[in-house]
C-alpha cells in the first residue's frame, strides 16, 4: 500500500494514536517501537478498543483490511504527515528556540485565533513524533497551524522542517540549552539556524527581533517581519514594556496588561502581537487574547498560598534561563524573597561551569535566602550566609517539613526531573 492509499485510509479515521491507553473509536493507531517496547503487540488490543486501522511494521500482528503492514511505522508516520501537510496545504508557523518556545507556541495560538481557525501543537509534542502528530491533527478545516520545534542535536530542525515544510518561522533565542548534544553555544546556534536555512532557501518568510544581535544578523537577506523595542523602523515597534511582576506592554497607543511575569516573557508577548498584526488581527482582539491569556504547566506561573506569593518555573531549566529568571526576580520590589532552585540537566562538561556561575551570581547579587537542590549544586557547598545547599530533594524535603516556607515571596525553577513543584506541599 502505497502513502497515498494509507492516506486515504486516514482521513477515514476521526484521530491518531500511538498510545492504547488513550485510543478513541474509529481512530488511526501507528505502532511504534521504542527501547523497551514494541506496540505491535499491542495490534489486537487496539482493534478491540475501536481502532478503525493500526499501522504495523511486523507481520506476525497482521490481522486483516484494518492493519495495514509497513517496513517502518515511525518512517511512514513522518512520510504520512508530509503527505498530510502538502494535502492540505495550509499556512504553516514554526517556530524552535533555546527558552520560550512553548509559551511563544501559545501565545501566537490564542491570537491567531481571533481571526482564523488555529491548531498549534499539544503540549511539548515537538520531536520526531510529535510534529507528525501534529501535523496530522490539522484538519481541512484548520487555516492556520502552529508548529513547534524541540531538538538537542545539530539536524533535528531540518528535518523537521523538511516533514513540516513551514511558510513562516521564528525563533525564539540562542541560550544555553542541550549544550551537550548540540557541542556547546556555537552548536546550539548551528542547530537552531536550520530554520532559517529551510526558510531562506524555500523563499519563506521569518519573524525577528531585531534587538537580538544573532537573530538580525542571520536573517539579513531574508523575507523578514519585524519587531522591536529600540528601533521605530520595525514593522512592529513598541515604545514600553515593564514587569513588575506582570509584563505590560505599550503598544500602538493600547496597553496591554499581561498574566506572564519577567521581562524574559515580554519578547515572547511583543513576538505574539507581531504575528497578528502580520495576520491582520485587530488591536483590540490582540489585547484581549493576551490579556485573557494564564500559564499553565509549571510554566511561570503565579500561586497564592498560605500567605506566601510563588512564582512556579519548575518546567524546565538551562542557564541562559536561569539567568534571565533570576535577575528578573533580583530585581523585584518584594519583601521576605527566597529562591528555590534546581540542578539544570543536559550540560555535559559545561555543566560545572555552568552551575557555579549561577551560584556566584546568587553570593554577589541575591541579599535572600537561596535554596540549591542536586549535586551540581552540592558541589559548590560552602558556609555561607543566605545560601543553602542540599544534595537531593529529599534532603531538602526533610528540612522543609521543620521550615516551612512562610510569608514569602517564592522563585521555585530547576530541570524538569528536578520536580521542584514538590516544593509546594510544604509551602
Amino acid at each position: 500500500m502505497d502513502i497515498s492509499q494509507i492516506h486515504t485510509c486516514f482521513l477515514t479515521c476521526s484521530s491518531i494514536s500511538i498510545d492504547t491507553r488513550k485510543i478513541e473509536k474509529n481512530s488511526f493507531f501507528v505502532a511504534l517501537k521504542g527501547t523497551h517496547f514494541d506496540a505491535n503487540t499491542f495490534t489486537e488490543e487496539a482493534l478491540e478498543k475501536g481502532a478503525s486501522y493500526v499501522l504495523i511494521d511486523n507481520k506476525k500482528y497482521y490481522k486483516d483490511e484494518k492493519t495495514i503492514l509497513v517496513s517502518n511505522t515511525l518512517e511512514t508516520l513522518q512520510e504520512l504527515a508530509k503527505y498530510h501537510r502538502n494535502f492540505l496545504n495550509l499556512t504553516v508557523i514554526a517556530l524552535t528556540g533555546s527558552n520560550g518556545k512553548t509559551t511563544t507556541k501559545e501565545l501566537f495560538q490564542v491570537v491567531l485565533s481571533k481571526k482564523y481557525n488555529t491548531k498549534a501543537t499539544l503540549g511539548n509534542l515537538n520531536n520526531h513524533i510529535g510534529v507528525p502528530l501534529t501535523l496530522l491533527s490539522f484538519t481541512k478545516q484548520t487555516e492556520i497551524g502552529i508548529v513547534e520545534m524541540g531538538a538537542n542535536h545539530q539536524k533535528e530542525i531540518e528535518f523537521l522542517c523538511q516533514i513540516a515544510q513551514p511558510d513562516y518561522g521564528y525563533i525564539t533565542n540562542f541560550g544555553k540549552a542541550h549544550l551537550e548534544g548540540f557541542g556547546g553555544v556555537e552548536g546550539v546556534i548551528k542547530g537552531k539556524s536550520e530554520m532559517y536555512n529551510y526558510l531562506s532557501k524555500h523563499k519563506k518568510k521569518v519573524f525577528v527581533n531585531l534587538d537580538d544581535p544573532i537573530q538580525f544578523a542571520k536573517t539579513t537577506k531574508m523575507k523578514q517581519i519585524t519587531f522591536s523595542k529600540s528601533d521605530p523602523a520595525a514593522f512592529v515597534f513598541i515604545k514600553k514594556i515593564e514587569a513588575k511582576p506582570f509584563v505590560k506592554v505599550n503598544y500602538d497607543e493600547i496597553e496591554i496588561q499581561s498574566n506572564l511575569i519577567g521581562l524574559y516573557n515580554a519578547t515572547n508577548i511583543v513576538a505574539a502581537i507581531t504575528v497578528g498584526s502580520y495576520f491582520n488581527v485587530t488591536k483590540n482582539d490582540c489585547k484581549q487574547a493576551l490579556e485573557n491569556y494564564n500559564p499553565s504547566n509549571n510554566r511561570s506561573q503565579i500561586i497564592h498560598k498560605n500567605n506566601n506569593e510563588i512564582i512556579l518555573d519548575a518546567y524546565n531549566a538551562n542557564p541562559s534561563s536561569m539567568e534571565v529568571a533570576l535577575q528578573n526576580f533580583i530585581q523585584l520590589d518584594k519583601n521576605s524573597k527566597i529562591a528555590v532552585l534546581g540542578d539544570m540537566f543536559e550540560l555535559g562538561e559545561d555543566s560545572h561551569q555552568e552551575h557555579k556561575n549561577i551560584v556566584y551570581k546568587l553570593i554577589s547579587e541575591a541579599n535572600f535566602n537561596c535554596y540549591l537542590i542536586g549535586k551540581e549544586f552540592y558541589a559548590f557547598k560552602e558556609n555561607y550566609e543566605k545560601i543553602h545547599f542540599f544534595m537531593t530533594f529529599e534532603e531538602f524535603e526533610e528540612y522543609l517539613k521543620n521550615n516551612p516556607l512562610q510569608n514569602s515571596f517564592i522563585l521555585i525553577k530547576g530541570s524538569r526531573g528536578m520536580a521542584l513543584e514538590r516544593t509546594l506541599k510544604y509551602i
